[in-house]
């Protein structure tokens, strides 16, 4: 990328940045609260650092706010003309400028950049924070090394503001894997004062707080009552921001959540039920946002290393005996894309996601159970996430009924959310359900991630196939090359395995749901669906 373009697009950025929400009255009491944004969500951060062992989603969304990225993405006009984010177009953060070469790409960084605590942020510290993201372990470690990203000696300072990362192979996602949440850039010092020999990257310091020099610090976490984040009045990384303190709390009664947005107590809130959003909407009160989750599904996921789920035909039992649009109908009230009862056994796109050819039919799981050897059924429990019970709970309860008709005896396990991560990677849950959804938006990144047999992260059903691995390897390879033929013929071929195999069974394409007061404005979708404070305003 040529300076001229990198400063260009930083220019257009900051422009829109600074488009105003629509006028208000003004009241002695909208103009105290103009400058802070009280969100009310159903769970809250178990941890404020991406690199932290099981770190949940809530997570994310504190260490996107209050960290820096070598590089972000530009937004375009998404669904409904809501501000969405551009996979194959990026803006300068930290670096103010990029240069890519054939093997390897080079960042200038802002000279005038500082940490929260003042110290001026220099490469040095830019190697040690992707040297640790590349050698902690973990979903980290394999988030980076998603983008071929894998060695420190990758990382490489010319001088004290620039940075040259070295390319292991020619990837086409190995620039987008420097602009998600993982290459985040860290007050080095900082954090090797308060590290120790047990824990020589200091995760547990910046799992109580952050060390950044983002737009945004914590100044107060009490977990899973709330978190307190102040605007950093010397960022220089993008537009100032126009909020200059977010109240996050967590409120875990869906009831409480809405009412306190419904009263203007509140002014932003996700993950309320779904019949809520739609009722919200039509009431026309507040504003709501509705998209489709970019890469992601929610599925049903199984061990296929443990009886009786190491049998397909006991999992393609499983599929034909789930209820998807009563789930979709009673659980989402429609606000999702369905991904069952497609019309063709095979993939009909180069695309994902994509439906399946399943649907209930509670003749073919008996008989298929019956040819498993499973004529009777038998028991099992089903584990979800209790942080996101809304969605969860209901769901779980659905096919538990419908398991029941052929046989299949389960027990709902709740894990709470700031464990759920944790649970999920020890693989003894023999079946679940949970959402995925790939933060670079390509067919190879989302399978890579879930089927690939190295991938010990998110691959939560210790699915291994060879044939799986060759096609995810040879659809990287061709997209690198761009060999669009093989590449499609590697994407048809990875999906038709994984709806043969069936490891996880897909339901649905969930949708981000967002409502908030009318007088907010700048809401943007971003891959890891989690609010991007810098961006809003409140008038």
């Amino acid at each position: 990328m040529k300076r001229r373009d990198f400063l260009k697009t930083a220019t257009s950025a900051a422009a829109g940045a600074m488009v105003s929400g629509p006028a208000i009255f003004s009241s002695a009491k909208a103009d105290a609260r103009s400058e802070t944004l009280l969100i009310v969500s159903e769970s809250g951060p178990n941890n404020l650092d991406i690199h932290g062992v099981g770190t949940n989603v809530p997570g994310y969304e504190v260490s996107w706010n209050c960290y820096d990225r070598l590089i972000g993405h530009e937004m375009k006009a998404g669904p409904g003309g809501v501000p969405y984010y551009d996979r194959d177009k990026f803006k300068p953060e930290l670096a103010e400028d990029m240069t890519i070469s054939d093997m390897s790409a080079t960042f200038k960084l802002r000279k005038n950049a500082k940490f929260h605590d003042g110290t001026p942020v220099t490469a040095k510290d830019v190697k040690w924070s992707l040297d640790r993201s590349v050698s902690v372990g973990g979903f980290p470690t394999f988030q980076m090394s998603a983008g071929s990203l894998k060695k420190p000696e990758q990382f490489v300072i010319v001088d004290d503001h620039t940075v040259r990362v070295d390319f292991a192979t020619k990837d086409r996602l190995t620039i987008p894997d420097l602009a998600v949440i993982v290459p985040c850039v860290i007050n080095s010092e900082l954090v090797k004062k308060n590290a120790t020999e047990k824990d020589p990257w200091g995760l547990e310091y910046t799992k109580m707080q952050t060390a950044g020099g983002g737009a945004y610090k914590v100044t107060k976490w009490t977990a899973g009552t709330e978190v307190i984040l102040e605007r950093n009045d010397d960022w220089v990384s993008g537009p100032m921001p126009k909020i200059k303190r977010v109240i996050w709390r967590m409120v875990p009664q869906a009831g409480n959540r809405r009412a306190l947005l419904e009263r203007g107590d509140a002014d932003m809130s996700y993950e309320l039920p779904y019949k809520d959003f739609q009722e919200i909407k039509a009431n026309g009160k507040l504003d709501v946002v509705s998209l489709p989750f970019s890469n992601g599904i929610q599925y049903i996921g199984m061990n296929v290393t443990k009886p009786p789920f190491d049998n397909p035909k006991v999992r393609q039992a499983v599929a034909y005996a789930l209820p998807y649009q009563k789930i979709v109908d009673a659980v989402l009230f429609g606000l999702a894309n369905p991904m069952f009862g497609a019309s063709a056994d095979k993939s009909t796109e180069v695309a994902w996601p994509q439906p399946t050819k399943y649907n209930t039919d509670m003749a073919k799981a008996k008989a298929l159970l019956a040819e498993a050897g499973y004529p009777n059924g038998f028991e099992t429990t089903i584990s979800f996430d209790l942080g996101f019970a809304v969605v969860n709970e209901p769901l779980c309860i659905l096919v538990q009924e419908s398991l029941g008709q052929i046989g299949i005896k389960t027990t709902i396990n709740k894990i709470p959310g700031a464990n759920w991560r944790t649970e999920l990677n020890k693989k003894e849950m023999p079946l679940y359900t949970n959402v995925f959804s790939g933060w670079l938006d390509y067919p190879e990144y989302f399978f890579y991630w879930c089927y690939h047999g190295d991938n010990s992260v998110f691959n939560t059903m210790s699915y291994k196939s060879p044939e799986m691995d060759k096609l995810i390897n040879g659809a990287r390879m061709a997209a690198a090359t761009g060999d669009k033929a093989a590449y499609d013929a590697d994407v048809k071929g990875f999906v038709d395995l994984a709806f043969n195999d069936l490891p996880r069974i897909p339901l649905y394409q969930p949708y981000v749901n967002v409502a908030m007061q009318k007088n907010i404005s700048g809401y943007q979708y971003w891959f890891h669906r989690r609010l991007d404070y810098r961006a809003l305003v409140k008038a």
